[in-house]
C-alpha cells in the first residue's frame, strides 16, 4: 500500500467525522448523541466531530425508526457521503423499530434500505456506548479505504448492441 493510502486510513481511524440523521425517533438518541460530544465524554477529544453536510461525513449516523416520509432522505443522504463510508445505527428503532414496530406509517427496520454496519443498542443508549458504535464503524471504514477499489458492474450486457 502506498503511503498517502496508509495516511488516509491512518486519519479516518483517528479523526471520524459524523452527519446524522433523524429518520422519525423521539429525540432520545439525538440528546445522547449530544451528551456524546459535551465535555463529560468528550469524543471530540479522540476526533469525533459531527459534520452540517453529508458530503464531508465519513460515518453516516441514524436515529430513529424510518418513516415513510423518512425512506427517500435516507438514501438520498447515504448517497451523498462519499466512500468509503460507514452506517451507525444508534438506539433500538433504526434495528427493530421497537415498540412502534406495528405502526403504518414506519416502513423500517434500517437494513432493509441501507446497508448498516454497527447497531448501538438502547432505548436511548449511553454516550459511552455510542462512542464504541463510532469507534467499531472508524475501524471498519480504516479497513476498507485500505482495499483497492473494485469496478462497479452495470445491469447492461457486455455485448449489448448499439442503435444508431
Amino acid at each position: 500500500m502506498r503511503l498517502w493510502d496508509r495516511l488516509m486510513c491512518y486519519c479516518r481511524k483517528r479523526s471520524p467525522w459524523l452527519f446524522h440523521l433523524n429518520s422519525g425517533s423521539c429525540n432520545g438518541c439525538d440528546i445522547e448523541i449530544v451528551a456524546a460530544l459535551a465535555p463529560r465524554y468528550d469524543a471530540e477529544q479522540l476526533g469525533v466531530r459531527i459534520e452540517g453536510s453529508p458530503r464531508h461525513a465519513d460515518i453516516l449516523c441514524v436515529t430513529g425508526p424510518v418513516t415513510k416520509n423518512a425512506v427517500c432522505a435516507i438514501k438520498t443522504v447515504y448517497g451523498q457521503v462519499c466512500g468509503p463510508k460507514a452506517v451507525v445505527a444508534i438506539g433500538s428503532c433504526p434495528a427493530t423499530t421497537n415498540v412502534f414496530i406495528d405502526s403504518r406509517t414506519l416502513d423500517g427496520p434500517l437494513g432493509k434500505h441501507i446497508p448498516v454496519d454497527v447497531f448501538v443498542p438502547g432505548c436511548p443508549p449511553r454516550p459511552d456506548a455510542i462512542i464504541e458504535g463510532v469507534a467499531k464503524a472508524a475501524e471498519i471504514l480504516a479497513q476498507r479505504g485500505s482495499k483497492p477499489i473494485e469496478p462497479v458492474l452495470t445491469d447492461e450486457p457486455a455485448n449489448a448492441e448499439v442503435q444508431a
